[in-house]
């Protein structure tokens, strides 16, 4: 079970207090400071304080703290199941970043310091919970209520100190719907190319956040221009050279009604994985999306989810011609949801009709024992009957099922009558 947000908030507060009735400062900063000041609501409260990482462990206890973070001046607080985790960061100034990534090492400083090596203004300011009120050294404020990203300081510092920037840029921007600030756009375009010396695994996690989003075509416009796409996204290069295509797939996300990342991905892949779609066996990766879920690191239950509404998006979007035992098949399956909400998108990107959707979804809504009534037969029913097993068994059930459904079986006895008579030429 998560925790509960609402504890999670209060706890942070009650962290405030403490450090403050020990003698220090301390204030939520980042991201919550944000969605304080946009009404939005806020999974993470952080906290920023110019107590050292050892008097933050002194206060709360070894026993209540998560040194993990703790060579960047950061300490986990632990407020158990139900309050969560709170991060404690001091106050610091980074010290370098040569690979890109990292600080090399960190100074403890002040929280007007503290600001200024933060990547964008709206993720720079503090609030004091407990006076209400808010520090804003870096013009966050102003920014947020002009709708714009903007680089703290030089973007192109900012950029070269941690590549993933570029990308933090595109998700605020995308899911706020925000401006992103000229000067940040040309220094994204300059870095672009160095983007992958971010780990597969950070690089996943922006994108996930960016397609599962209701903005998520404006996510993928703005990577488009910004040259990202190109580095992310290679398998796209000749689709995004066919206006016709590109048009289609980028109506198609803005269709998408289901916001989830394995359904964008399918959509985005679409056009690039169609000839591997049409080409390949059942059974077989589907090449360009499953490269990329090598290469991004993707789950298992991802990257199976994308290849099977890939290779299922055609027949759900014709569903009212499909024979019903192959569409029962893809209805009662865990992804099927997604499956009829992607194929929903396509239709409407392409202008054509959605009777095959329409059906799809009416089929799938009906009662458990008629949209998958039990099996008439399984191996051991064949097995008591006195059929050895074998390769054929699966043939065999697989027509009794197809029978079945069809509703020209309905008892145990026709389908073992229906086994003896067919045997040799199933």
């Amino acid at each position: 079970m998560p925790p509960d947000l609402a504890a999670t908030q209060a706890f942070s507060i009650e962290i405030v207090q403490t450090l403050k009735k020990s003698g220090f400062q301390a204030l939520w900063a980042g991201g919550c400071v944000r969605d304080l000041l946009l009404g939005r609501e806020s999974k993470d409260f952080d906290v920023a304080t110019n107590a050292t990482p050892d008097q933050v462990r002194d206060i709360f206890g070894h026993d209540h703290t998560i040194p993990i973070g703790a060579s960047f001046g950061v300490i986990t607080v632990n407020g158990g199941r139900r309050r969560g985790q709170v991060e404690v960061a001091t106050f610091r100034t980074d010290m370098g970043y040569s690979d890109g990534r990292r600080p090399d090492a960190v100074r403890f400083s002040s929280a007007e310091e503290d600001a200024q090596r933060r990547d964008f203004t709206i993720n720079g300011m503090f609030y004091d919970p407990i006076e209400e009120k808010v520090l804003d050294y870096v013009g966050g404020r102003r920014d947020l209520k002009h709708g714009l990203v903007r680089s703290i300081g030089n973007p192109y510092l900012r950029f070269e100190e941690d590549k993933l920037r570029m990308l933090r840029a595109v998700r605020f921007s995308s899911n706020f719907a925000f401006d992103l600030e000229l000067a940040t756009q040309r220094a994204i375009r300059e870095f672009a190319r160095h983007i992958h010396v971010v780990s597969a695994e950070r690089i996943a996690a922006e994108m996930r956040r960016m397609l599962a989003d209701n903005h998520r075509m404006i996510a993928v416009r703005m990577l488009r221009d910004l040259s990202l796409l190109d580095e992310l996204l290679p398998e796209l290069n000749s689709v995004v050279g066919h206006a016709l295509r590109w048009s289609e797939t980028y109506q198609s996300l803005e269709a998408l009604q289901t916001p989830n990342f394995s359904a964008a991905m399918a959509l985005l892949l679409r056009y690039a994985c169609q000839h591997s779609v049409l080409n390949g066996q059942s059974h077989h990766p589907i090449e360009p999306a499953a490269q990329i879920a090598v290469r991004w690191k993707l789950t298992n239950e991802e990257t199976k989810t994308i290849q099977w509404l890939l290779r299922h998006e055609r027949q759900i979007r014709q569903a009212d011609q499909v024979a019903w035992p192959t569409l029962q098949r893809l209805l009662i399956a865990e992804p099927a949801p997604l499956l009829i909400a992607v194929g929903k998108a396509i239709q409407l990107a392409k202008r054509e009709s959605t009777s095959g959707i329409e059906y799809a979804q009416s089929r799938i809504e009906l009662p458990e024992e008629d949209l998958n009534p039990p099996p008439l037969l399984n191996g051991g029913d064949l097995i008591q009957a006195g059929y050895k097993p074998g390769p054929q068994f699966q043939r065999v059930l697989e027509k009794v099922r197809d029978e079945q459904l069809e509703r020209r079986l309905t008892t145990a006895a026709q389908a073992l009558e229906f086994v003896k008579t067919h045997w040799n030429n199933i």
